[in-house]
């Protein structure tokens, strides 16, 4: 049967299908759905049925910086200076106690496990350095993504955005002093490698990364003075972004760094302007998402892995998790952060993504020559060992990250009104109300409207049947014609139903429609078979549930 060529568009679909029916049976066991994306990519991968291969990943390899670029600007929407001033002391401590940590624990376990099968410890050396180095750095895309799931806002969710934003910077400096030490020796100093100018170069990527972030933040923020429609500062933002990405990318930059540093100059320099911008890319890019983490699992190959290579991942792993958590937490006790992020942070900083795979890639060039094993040198051993580990703290990382905030108790304290509304239906929220007969004389009707708050009473027939409503500003109109009350009947005076609501229907569209339709209020019903009437959805009083229920769910979060 001839191969099919599936093409870009067939490559997405499959992506973003599969990677949502993931997501839905992961969720059904509690797990947060990112797991799901990565375990539908790695079915879909040639590590599975061989759907995507290779070839398809690397010609979707400008979506990827996209998506990249993506995270780094809304993660850097999240970091306003007021963030820093208050938390800057603890975040620097905790940002270079997990990284040493897990840099000193991957690398001396690493290094031990390597002089075993190759007895050389100049090659054991070289490998458990790149891989205390490659262990340092945490993938912010899964571990936001779960925040973002789970609504979660508090000190703790705070300092896991601040350090996974910050997390590549420290890295990338690692893995240069790393992989120069590394380099030099294996080679000496024959290739003309020096520590100085490695960190020379390093810093110059991370300047030039933060250089581009910032003008290009400038600049947005510039021409969204002159946009003020919603549509057209979301083009031009994410025209930007692009223009970002793609110079990161030529000039060998971190994108996310870049992108990052769009967001922080957008949010402090116009935070408010700014805020529906963030929360308008944020409600667009969950496909984006999709395809991105579906990519990632598809992207692991793990076939003909020798056996020995699963203990070395498995000590990664165990030794990369223990360095976090201990290192997260002696940075928090020495600069007295609070009890929260004490405990939890370090479990929520477990995964690892596209930049250890990346950096993993790179440390290979350089390690190349050099033989572990028959068959298998240090830059392949180094591949496969970061990509096994990749999968899997993909896996247990978003879980962990979800067991913090939940003992926390962070989970859902992001909720908002628009979040209430989408859960609640018409019925939670209806006023009960005695409905107003035909027949009954205004100087009756005069009295309900003092006693009571509502400003619209549905009429009813003789039969019960809903027949109009009676308004309060129908009757302002006869407020001089006193005389008339006794002889005028409501059904004289009643607007006939034009509009009415069924108690089932989403309360976000309920009250949408009446705005859209400037109705203050509206009978409900039960529904169209029974017309029986429940009572009024008054938009006054709608509101003032709703932020009952907003401060309740926050509350009880």
């Amino acid at each position: 049967m001839p191969d099919i060529e599936l093409g870009v568009l067939g490559i997405l679909g499959i992506c973003i299908a599969g990677g949502i029916i993931g997501a839905w049976i992961i969720q059904k066991l509690k797990v947060p759905q990112v797991v799901g994306y990565i375990l539908i990519g790695v079915l879909i991968g040639d590590t599975g049925f061989g759907l995507l291969h290779p070839a398809d990943i690397a010609a979707l390899r400008p979506f990827n910086n996209f998506a990249l670029g993506l995270i780094g600007f809304l993660v850097g929407g999240e970091l306003s200076a007021s963030i820093f001033k208050k938390y800057g002391k603890q975040f620097t401590a905790i940002l270079i106690g997990e990284g040493i940590a897990a840099f000193v624990l991957v690398g001396l376990s690493s290094t031990l496990i390597l002089y075993a099968v190759c007895h050389d410890w100049i090659a054991a050396l070289a490998g458990g350095i790149v891989f205390g180095a490659i262990a340092s750095a945490t993938d912010p895309a899964s571990t936001i993504d779960v925040l973002w799931e789970y609504r979660s806002a508090g000190v703790l969710t705070t300092a896991i955005v601040a350090i996974v934003a910050l997390d590549d910077a420290l890295a990338m400096t690692l893995y240069g002093l790393g992989t120069s030490v590394a380099t030099i020796l294996v080679q000496g100093n024959e290739g003309g490698h020096s520590i100085g100018l490695t960190l020379l170069h390093t810093f110059l990527e991370l300047g030039g990364a933060i250089l581009l972030g910032v003008v290009c933040g400038f600049i947005l923020d510039y021409m969204m003075k002159y946009l003020p429609q919603n549509e057209k500062r979301l083009g031009m933002s994410i025209g930007i972004l692009m223009v970002c990405i793609g110079v990161a990318v030529a000039f060998k930059v971190d994108l996310i760094l870049a992108t990052m540093a769009v967001g922080i100059v957008l949010i402090n320099r116009a935070p408010n302007r700014s805020k529906k911008l963030f929360e308008t890319v944020r409600s667009f890019s969950t496909p984006i998402y999709i395809v991105f983490f579906v990519l990632v699992g598809a992207r692991l190959s793990l076939d003909n892995m020798p056996a020995w290579v699963w203990g070395l991942v498995a000590a990664y792993v165990l030794m990369r998790s223990l360095g976090k958590w201990i290192g997260a937490y002696w940075g928090g006790s020495i600069s007295k952060a609070e009890k929260p992020v004490r405990k939890y942070l370090g479990m929520a900083i477990f995964a690892q993504g596209g930049v250890a795979v990346g950096l993993s890639i790179v440390a290979s060039h350089n390690l190349q020559h050099i033989e572990v094993v028959e068959g298998m040198s240090l830059g392949d051993m180094i591949i496969f060992t970061v990509t096994a580990t990749t999968l899997c703290v993909q896996l247990i990382g978003p879980a962990f990250a979800k067991l913090a905030i939940k003992k926390a108790g962070e989970i859902g304290r992001n909720v908002t009104e628009e979040d209430v509304m989408a859960e609640l239906k018409v019925v939670d929220v209806v006023s009960t109300i005695v409905p107003l007969q035909e027949g009954t004389p205004l100087e009756t009707v005069v009295q309900h409207f003092a006693e009571q708050e509502t400003f619209v009473y549905p009429v009813v027939s003789a039969e019960g049947k809903i027949v109009g409503v009676l308004t309060f500003e129908m009757l302002k109109e006869l407020l001089n014609e006193r005389d008339t009350w006794q002889w005028l009947l409501v059904g004289d005076v009643m607007q006939p139903l034009r509009h009415r609501l069924v108690s089932s229907m989403n309360l976000g569209e309920a009250l949408k429609e009446m705005n859209n339709n400037q109705i203050e209020a509206l009978p409900v019903i039960e529904n169209e078979e029974n017309q029986k009437l429940l009572g009024v959805l008054d938009i006054r009083a709608a509101r003032r549930s709703i932020g009952a229920e907003l401060v309740k769910r926050q509350t009880a979060a």
